[in-house]
């Protein structure tokens, strides 16, 4: 008997392979095989929403192979995602396959290890039906809008524009949060701090209040009249308080905070995250153990733990750290109400696999983001910390100064992980010196200190996530492609990690409140949320969803149409720093067909243009003069001199922070398909090492590479002018410069001249 089992990525597939042997075939859908139609709507408004799905272009191929290996198997199983979008890849396999309802069930598990696959096909169970209204709801939901608004968009502001129901909510809370920020008044406020001697330790104090309580410190009159009362008076330790405290660990992942977390601790955006988590939630080749799953699945906003799971993580505790690092019971963390609780929270699939133990086998990615999630799971089992604090109330006149200190009595399960935070910290109280009621500390200096309240920050996109979830914006699928989305159509910019709206995201956004406010009320799109949750647990018709939606949209569509008749709303361009060197007025940023660049603001009078730059911070090697990164027109982005014509240096190469070990210049980062080096370009130099792959140690590589090539080589050729770089990056060019560079290194290796012997014969 043939068994199919269906999944949606190759890597995953390689996996299951592995865990089901003889007697199942394995294969892969690559995603979504069926979809609304591309270039028209394909939603029936006037028939009870009816969708339209055609299979995606350019699918053929796999779906006929799927087809031809459901047709010759006794038994199908469809094994998607544990989610709404994996229920609804099954559905729409199973209708675009004509499978049969009798020989096809559906399979899930949360990790992809070989007992939860094996237990997963001993319990198969019918496609649910309400998970994948759930999902059509969002679609059709999603498709309106953008098909309709986008055009809109595209009438009233500036073509290619899009129009989202999560996106456009998303790009108002950037913009609010922005508005929020220039509206900000500073109120300005003192500190006094002191610094004392108690047994010989200075220890510092802040001014607290008086016996009646806090007080404050408005302006620099009132902490003059203090400075007054406590010059040359001395101090008293009036009480001093010890006690215990107890930090308990954080719970583990949820999308959400592995989100949030990996932007803070590693400075990974979201997409990124979420691509590398889905690469260790798949599988990865592992030495010694194969194709292994790594981490459970990684869409969930749930912090639910399988009982086995806590029970390793605690075995792994109490062999790793000891009998007083494991709490006397498991610990359970409970889900917020709102929350799908569909899956588990993201873990390790197995706790005792260390991150150390493979890392040989893992990207640097990989490996950082595997021992994040292990590091937070087994943490999250281990004991409280705990610590030792004091304050000490110090008096001086009728002021009083509050000393405060903490030590670590216990790590806990601070011995293995803390969770980082968006808000700057303050430093932890240094250990204070033993004080006792009434010692009288020796002054050694008084600051006083003006300070200014600050507006709230930036959002970053850590700190974006976390808003999005607090306001029920999304779900943890669609954190990552929203905030991905809004980038792209630049209507939020990122300077450093934080988030900043672009005039256009203003102007757009300006447009949404006034005429489509349900679209970007953060409230409306909550309630979306919590009613497309209703259709998965099937209390509510997806349709009913639908109709009521529609028949507001519909009639704001058509309002804003009236009211902006042959009207367009103007984008203020972006003022640049770069000053027109015809005019002398301050060039803005324009886009055009091949993207941004700079213009003057006085067109039609002066009509100088020029290609947007930016500084690398670092000098060219042939010359010494800044080295600018370019866009071509291709779209592709390449460094050169900003002497040029004059210097002629060129590369696609980026520049890195690493300093060349043979000539101290700067190093580059080449990085093709077929070639993945560090290299320097400084003329006569020629020094290079290749890059370091999949975690394994550079020493290897370097050594592999050693046999290969001699301590230096050649150049690489530097290229042709920037004119001409900027105007083409071909197949053609890139190749000419690695047969450059393989006929230099040739004449310094056997291997080399051998190589370009046959080049030679070739051409």
């Amino acid at each position: 008997m043939t068994k199919l089992l269906i999944v949606e990525s190759p890597a995953k597939a390689k996996t299951i392979t592995k865990y089901l042997g003889a007697g199942y075939q394995v294969k892969a859908s690559m995603g979504h095989l069926r979809d609304l139609p591309k270039k028209e709507m394909g939603v029936d408004v006037e028939r009870d929403f009816q969708p339209t799905y055609l299979p995606i272009e350019g699918k053929d191929k796999i779906i006929s192979e799927l087809k031809t290996a459901a047709d010759s198997a006794d038994f199908v199983y469809l094994a998607t995602d544990p989610d709404r979008e994996g229920e609804a890849i099954s559905w729409h396999l199973q209708q675009l396959l004509s499978l049969d309802g009798s020989k096809t069930q559906r399979v899930t598990f949360n990790e992809i290890t070989k007992s939860a696959v094996t237990e997963a096909i001993k319990h198969p169970r019918e496609i649910d039906m309400d998970l994948v209204d759930a999902q059509q709801a969002r679609r059709i939901l999603d498709r309106i809008v953008g098909y309709k608004l986008s055009p809109f968009l595209w009438r009233k502001v500036r073509t290619g524009l899009s129009a989202g129901r999560v996106q456009s909510v998303v790009t108002r809370m950037v913009v609010d949060r922005e508005r929020e920020i220039r509206a900000f008044v500073p109120q300005e406020y003192w500190s006094i701090d002191v610094t004392l001697c108690q047994n010989d330790k200075d220890f510092t104090a802040r001014f607290f209040g008086d016996a009646k309580g806090k007080r404050e410190l408005p302006d620099e009159d009132t902490v003059n009249a203090v400075l007054a009362d406590i010059k040359g008076k001395p101090y008293r330790v009036e009480t001093v308080k010890n006690a215990k405290k107890k930090r308990q660990p954080t719970p583990p992942f949820t999308t959400s905070t592995l989100q949030q977390e990996a932007s803070r601790k590693l400075g990974m955006t979201a997409k990124r995250t979420m691509a590398v988590a889905q690469e260790l939630y798949e599988g990865v080749e592992l030495e010694g153990h194969g194709v292994t799953g790594l981490i459970t699945y990684m869409r969930t906003d749930s912090l639910r733990i399988a009982d086995e799971a806590l029970a390793a993580a605690r075995r792994f505790i109490d062999d790793r750290f000891g009998g007083e690092y494991k709490p006397a019971r498991a610990r359970v963390f409970h889900t917020k109400k709102n929350a799908q609780d569909a899956h588990e929270a993201i873990r390790p699939a197995d706790a005792s696999l260390e991150p150390e133990q493979i890392r040989r086998s893992l990207t640097p990615d990989q490996y950082r983001l595997y021992k994040l999630i292990w590091s937070r799971f087994i943490a999250c089992q281990m004991s409280d910390a705990v610590l030792d604090t004091v304050s000490a109330d110090i008096s001086c006149d009728k002021w009083i100064f509050r000393a405060s200190g903490q030590s670590l009595a216990f790590p806990g399960f601070l011995a293995l992980y803390e969770e980082s935070t968006d808000e700057a910290k303050d430093e932890d109280a240094a250990p204070l010196p033993k004080l006792q009621e009434g010692n009288s500390p020796v002054y050694r200096a008084v600051e006083p200190k003006q300070h200014f309240t600050q507006p709230p920050a930036r959002y970053t996109e850590a700190s974006l996530i976390k808003a999005m979830e607090e306001k029920g914006v999304g779900r943890p699928s669609t954190y990552a492609p929203t905030i991905s989305v809004v980038l792209e159509r630049e209507y939020v910019t990122k300077e450093g990690r934080a988030l900043k709206p672009t005039n256009l995201g203003e102007a757009v956004t300006d447009l949404m409140i006034d005429k489509f406010h349900d679209i970007v009320d953060v409230q409306f799109t909550s309630s979306m949320e919590e009613q497309l949750d209703q259709v998965e647990s099937g209390k509510v018709d997806y349709r009913k969803i639908l109709e009521r939606f529609y028949k507001g949209f519909d009639a704001e569509l058509k309002q804003a149409e009236i009211d902006l008749d042959k009207k367009r709303i103007k984008v203020p361009d972006e003022e640049s720093d770069e000053v027109c060197e015809q005019c002398g007025r301050k060039m803005v940023i324009k886009s055009g067909r091949f993207g941004k660049f700079l213009a003057c603001p006085g067109y039609p009078e002066c009509k100088n243009t020029k290609p947007i730059t930016q500084d690398t911070g670092v000098f060219c090697p042939k010359c010494g003069g800044r080295l600018l990164k370019k866009k071509s027109k291709s779209g592709y982005y390449y460094y050169g001199c900003e002497r040029n014509p004059e210097c002629d240096f060129m590369t696609w190469d980026s520049p890195t922070k690493k300093v060349c070990p043979s000539c101290g210049g700067v190093v580059f980062r080449h990085y093709t398909k077929e070639d993945k080096r560090y290299l320097c370009h400084k003329p006569d130099c020629g020094w290079w090492e290749p890059i370091a792959t999949r975690g394994r140690k550079k020493a290897e590589n370097t050594e592999a590479a050693a046999a290969e090539k001699p301590a230096k080589t050649g150049k690489k050729a530097a290229g042709s002018s920037a004119k001409a770089a900027a105007g083409k990056k071909t197949a053609a060019n890139r190749t000419t410069a690695k047969k450059a560079s393989a006929k230099t290194t040739a004449k310094k290796t056997t291997a080399k001249k051998t190589a370009a012997k046959k080049t030679e014969q070739v051409q």
